[in-house]
């Protein structure tokens, strides 16, 4: 019961996944993310076994769709799995099992790939893949975002969503975006708001990884994002 976007930024080399969901707590059961190598999520009736599997095919340099094949025949039953991934180079794959319950269905375009069961309909993916194609000169996180965003407001599930999640990674081993909203009545719309907070705290987090000598977060944040100053903080 779940839409997600799995997508490759050419420019920067970055890859992500944004994906919203009826279930609780899907950031830590769907999407997978390998720096400079892919994406991938796994859904419909999840499986969170084969996230290590997926993992190893994207390190491996495998092509999206062989990457696709040998997960589903890990899988005793592929026929209730979505799969949907972006490899190395940058291209995409989806498989829609059979038995996910409909609508069920996807879309692969240049470097993404949208997916999505248990939905109002089609035009849900369409949705998606239309926003995202629209605004490609954003960062990688925005246009996953505004995806999400476009998923829900083209209706969705057909019982609303209550989980949410952005995973970005770029050159680096950690993630430059992994944000999750587990258990919300409007967790796009939560969602949103994590990430407007985060997107200007992102080189700062960065910086700080490779340097102790950052200032504070707050302190940066008061230096380097316009209009916000010490009043912000919660007391």
């Amino acid at each position: 019961m779940t839409y997600s976007i799995v997508a490759h930024c050419r420019k920067t080399g970055q890859y992500g996944v944004g994906i919203a969901t009826y279930s609780p707590n899907v950031g830590i059961r769907c999407p997978v993310v390998v720096p400079q190598r892919g994406a991938a999520s796994i859904q419909a009736v999840a499986n969170p076994q084969l996230l290590p599997i997926t993992r190893n095919l994207i390190e491996a340099g495998l092509s999206a769709e062989k990457i696709v094949a040998e997960i589903l025949s890990s899988d005793p039953y592929p026929e209730s799995r979505q799969v949907s991934v972006v490899d190395v180079y940058g291209r995409a794959h989806a498989v829609t099992g059979a038995r996910n319950a409909v609508w069920a269905g996807h879309q692969v375009g240049e470097g993404y790939a949208c997916a999505g069961n248990v939905l109002v309909g089609e035009q849900v993916v369409k949705a998606m893949a239309a926003i995202f194609e629209s605004c490609a000169g954003e960062a990688l996180a925005e246009r996953l975002m505004r995806a999400v965003e476009a998923g829900r407001d083209a209706g969705g599930q057909p019982e609303g969503q209550n989980s949410s999640a952005l995973v970005v990674y770029g050159e680096h081993s950690f993630p430059l975006v992994d944000l999750r909203v587990d258990l919300h009545d409007a967790p796009e719309a939560e969602l949103r708001r994590l990430w407007d907070w985060y997107a200007p705290m992102v080189p700062y987090y960065v910086e700080r990884a490779y340097s102790p000598n950052v200032p504070r977060w707050w302190q940066w944040r008061m230096d380097n994002v316009p209009g916000w100053t010490a009043r912000h903080l919660r007391k």
